[in-house]
């Protein structure tokens, strides 16, 4: 079982580092963080999940990275806050009209980026490796 732990934690490591390299040109061009584009990945892949709490629990940043890249999304004009109709405190975040290009763009790199490492897959291959992995996530989830 060492081997299989092993190889689970040097893909983690290595795919980390390849996922954030492939945002690298829009960072730069940007000047947005790795931090703040995976926030705004998480508000346009999962618009019904709107609250800073939603992207600390399923996205794993903490509350203050988040934070911090709310307050620099809503500063750039990118995200909007609303507060909650029947909890005032509960804020929900929607990406602006304005915003909505980078969010696309940012979606656009992230689907060339799953498509880059399963590109070496057999069509076959890779719907079987779709759907180990989605077992293998629910049972780490469980656990």
């Amino acid at each position: 079982m060492g081997p299989t732990i092993a190889q689970l934690t040097r893909f983690s490591q290595y795919f980390r580092r390849f996922y954030a390299r492939q945002f690298t040109p829009l960072m730069e061009r940007t000047g947005l963080t790795i931090r703040d584009i995976m926030v705004l990945l998480f508000l346009a892949n999962h618009p019904e999940q709107d609250t800073a709490r939603d992207v600390v629990e399923y996205r794993g940043l903490s509350k203050s990275q988040v934070s911090q890249a709310v307050e620099v999304l809503t500063g750039r004009g990118v995200l909007e806050r609303s507060p909650d109709r029947e909890d005032r405190r509960v804020v929900h975040l929607r990406i602006t009209e304005a915003g909505e290009p980078l969010a696309r763009e940012a979606q656009e790199l992230q689907a060339a980026c799953g498509a880059r490492l399963l590109e070496t897959l057999p069509e076959g291959e890779r719907v079987l490796f779709l759907e180990l992995l989605t077992k293998v996530l629910e049972q780490a989830e469980r656990l």
